[in-house]
């Protein structure tokens, strides 16, 4: 399958991983110590949703399309914001354009993207934007290649692949060693999508024996994840998630729950701190 995200852009994973992924780089701005983020698999960066493509599935409706009356006083509000000043409900902003939004001057992120044309639509986005760094290079290849970052101690490395091949999961399982190994105070983000339990049951399983500590799931269902044909729900790790993410994450993933009519909402510590 050669995967698109136009045609799943601001449905209900997205605005999970979203939410969540503003919340832990709000962690960084309380500090004024420059951070770097790389986004190994960044897509285009911002997507319209009167395209063909998001016409097509409508998926967003059942995503972003739902949470428009969402208050200030919303645990989601802070992501929301940033939704809306970016163009929503025309565009949707992928992950590279939520982190843009939040870059002080002396914060930097590296965007990966192998695809040539979805490289230079999202190069095009940041034509003026200094600290923003886009390559059309394989991400998972980049870990060796940009990290430790140059200029900051602290960052965040998101994975958000597109699960098209086989083996995503091992692949994932080598990338935080990778990771661990050159940048040891990073803080890791992975997406996976659920489909059904075998596979992520294998993959903490995996995390777990290999001794990577302080590993937080956070995961979002629509239905019993039962049909290993459909996307039954969406989960993001978090490796060294930052002190009190996993009761702003509680919170954010209940109120999804409600909005999204999900079928459950859950926070799991996978191993100790």
């Amino acid at each position: 399958m050669n995967y698109r995200h136009a045609f799943h852009a601001g449905n209900f994973a997205d605005c999970m991983k979203h939410a969540l992924l503003v919340t832990l780089l709000g962690h960084f701005l309380r500090k004024p110590s420059p951070f770097m983020v790389l986004d190994t698999h960044a897509g285009i960066g911002r997507y319209d949703l009167t395209s063909e493509e998001a016409e097509k599935t409508q998926e967003w409706k059942e995503g972003i399309g739902l949470l428009a009356e969402e208050g200030p006083d919303s645990p989601l509000a802070p992501w929301l914001d940033l939704v809306k000043k970016a163009g929503c409900p025309r565009y949707y902003p992928g992950s590279p354009v939520l982190t843009s939004m939040m870059l002080r001057p002396q914060d930097e992120l590296i965007c990966c993207e192998k695809h040539p044309d979805d490289k230079r639509k999202l190069y095009g986005l940041f034509t003026r934007t200094p600290n923003v760094f886009v390559h059309e290079r394989d991400g998972y290849e980049a870990l060796r290649a940009l990290l430790p970052p140059k200029t900051a101690k602290r960052g965040l490395v998101l994975i958000d692949p597109p699960f098209e091949e086989p083996g995503e999961f091992d692949r994932l399982l080598e990338a935080v060693h990778t990771i661990r190994a050159r940048f040891p105070t990073g803080m890791i983000a992975i997406w996976y999508p659920i489909k059904h339990r075998t596979p992520i049951r294998a993959f903490y399983t995996a995390l777990q024996d290999a001794g990577v500590p302080d590993v937080l799931a956070t995961e979002l269902l629509m239905r019993k994840p039962v049909d290993p044909d459909r996307l039954n729900g969406a989960g993001l790790i978090v490796i060294k998630p930052p002190y009190g993410f996993a009761e702003q994450a509680t919170a954010q993933l209940n109120r999804l729950e409600t909005l999204l009519h999900a079928q459950d909402a859950t926070v799991t510590q996978i191993t100790a701190e």
